[in-house]
């Protein structure tokens, strides 16, 4: 079964408003975003759905953000849990909590999980403006461990004008596994331009995964693109580690789907990237 870690259905209660923040990603990812209404008939959640059968894949992880304090937008988990209970068989759902908000955010994320039934935690911080290992996010990280539930953290360069690139950096990471070394993570997007030391912590910690998440796969395989490690490392030592999403509506599912495909993997590791360490992740 393959698996999406990571898309956006055209929902209109999972698309935030006021995303001014995120002006300079219209302009980095415009020629991607017009692939993707252009390739696939993705309109409507029915197109959407059709467009994932097409691609043979059975279960997309979509996720909800709470940036309220930095940037006042919102993606609530009640909507994200609404949309699993109309499609089960379908949806995975991430909750979405403001670190800023203290306590109130570790109650709002058991909430999530223990009575809206959702699966994991989805941290942005640079949307956040707040550090990876920053001790406001302990708690957080304390209750996922609590609640069995994994975390997904946004990783590598953002390219909002209103935030800094430094709240992407892996190392950060490390800093938090030590702490909780029983604590499922994903770094997602894969950490560019600190690929390696992205690379470096997943190898050394082992609980953390590496999402091919709003990224090209074709960057791969790319002379000089700073993404090649990635698939040195992803065929070998951390090929039970990788985890490929869309990152629709930012890329086409079907162009991204194809794109990994084509890398030079043995068909079974390809088999892990779809499907089998998600799988694993998220316990499926």
């Amino acid at each position: 079964m393959i698996i999406d870690f990571g898309a956006t259905p055209p929902v209109a209660a999972l698309r935030m408003q006021a995303q001014a923040h995120l002006a300079n990603y219209r302009r980095v990812y415009a020629a991607s975003e017009k692939a993707a209404g252009r390739h696939e008939d993705t309109a409507t959640l029915e197109g959407f759905l059709d467009a994932c059968k097409t691609a043979g894949i059975g279960k997309t992880v979509i996720k909800a953000r709470d940036i309220e304090t930095t940037f006042g937008g919102k993606i609530r988990n009640e909507d994200v849990a609404d949309l699993c209970r109309a499609y089960p068989d379908h949806f995975i759902g991430f909750a979405g909590v403001d670190p800023h908000k203290g306590m109130d955010a570790v109650r709002e994320l058991e909430h999530a999980v223990r009575t809206l039934g959702l699966r994991g935690l989805n941290l942005q911080c640079f949307e956040n403006r707040i550090a990876i290992d920053d001790r406001r996010m302990y708690p957080l990280y304390a209750k996922c461990v609590e609640l069995d539930i994994p975390v997904n953290i946004h990783t590598g360069i953002n390219f909002s004008l209103k935030s800094s690139p430094d709240f992407g950096r892996p190392e950060m990471l490390d800093r938090v596994l030590c702490d909780f070394p029983e604590l499922r993570a994903i770094a997602s997007p894969p950490g560019w331009p600190w690929i390696m030391e992205l690379i470096s912590i997943a190898w050394r910690q082992p609980n953390l995964y590496i999402g091919i998440v709003a990224v090209r796969p074709n960057l791969l395989v790319k002379p000089d693109s700073g993404y090649g490690p990635l698939l040195q490392y992803g065929r070998t030592l951390l090929q039970d580690k990788m985890i490929w999403g869309s990152a629709y509506p930012l890329m086409p599912i079907g162009r991204t789907l194809a794109e990994l495909r084509a890398l030079p993997l043995e068909a079974s590791i390809t088999a892990k990237w779809l499907g089998g360490n998600a799988k694993a992740f998220l316990r499926l």
